[in-house]
């Protein structure tokens, strides 16, 4: 079965889960995390796979090893698709509605050199000046870890010093929770918006390494 859309008891769920985000509370309602959020969430990652992969869904649970916060669950669900290390397609289901993403979260410091020269390479830096002046157009928002400096060994002064300084670079965009996530025309959304970040993750796949 295809996907039909988020049901409003999604959001409720999540809503409820950031009051009460404990292990009584998720017991008592993981029927609903299981229907409401998990299954529609592999129903429309199944629609977009012939396009664009399989997708991994993350697990609800938080790790708080090492985390000051201990509450135990996330409060959103996140799906990705991979096409490159720590590169690729995002989802986000939580209270505030859906979220998409593309991009890169994450690099060494050896594959973080190689995106480095490339962004200053004349060849190839104005190309992905171009990609995130067209995606900045089609209303994405740009974001991403960067530094408040210049990185070690770049002048303030490089005409892309802003690129420079991300160590991630992501492009991603809110649907909220309008009426669209509630029916299966949310497929064809995603798939339309998602084929707008491909440039992006072309770049990054090919300098990276």
């Amino acid at each position: 079965m295809g996907f039909t859309g988020f049901p409003e008891a999604a959001l409720d769920f999540y809503d409820d889960l950031e009051v009460d985000n404990s292990k009584t509370f998720w017991e008592a309602h993981k029927e609903v995390y299981r229907t409401a959020v998990a299954a529609p969430m592999t129903a429309l990652l199944d629609d977009l796979a012939d396009e664009f992969g399989a997708a991994k869904i993350f697990r609800p649970y938080r790790d708080v090893r090492f985390s000051k916060d201990k509450t135990p669950y996330k409060t959103h669900q996140g799906a990705f698709v991979a096409v490159g290390p720590a590169t690729g397609y995002y989802v986000q289901l939580g209270a505030a509605g859906v979220r998409v993403g593309a991009g890169f979260y994450e690099a060494n410091a050896d594959r973080l050199a190689f995106l480095r020269r490339a962004i200053d390479d004349e060849r190839h830096g104005p190309a992905l000046e171009q990609v995130i002046a067209k995606l900045r157009r089609q209303g994405w928002e740009i974001g991403g870890d960067t530094l408040k400096t210049a990185p070690r060994g770049w002048d303030t002064g490089h005409p892309r010093i802003e690129l420079l300084r991300h160590r991630s670079l992501v492009a991603s965009r809110d649907y909220g929770f309008g009426e669209i996530i509630g029916s299966p025309a949310l497929v064809d959304r995603i798939r339309k918006h998602w084929r707008q970040t491909r440039p992006l993750l072309d770049w990054v796949v090919e300098h990276g390494a």
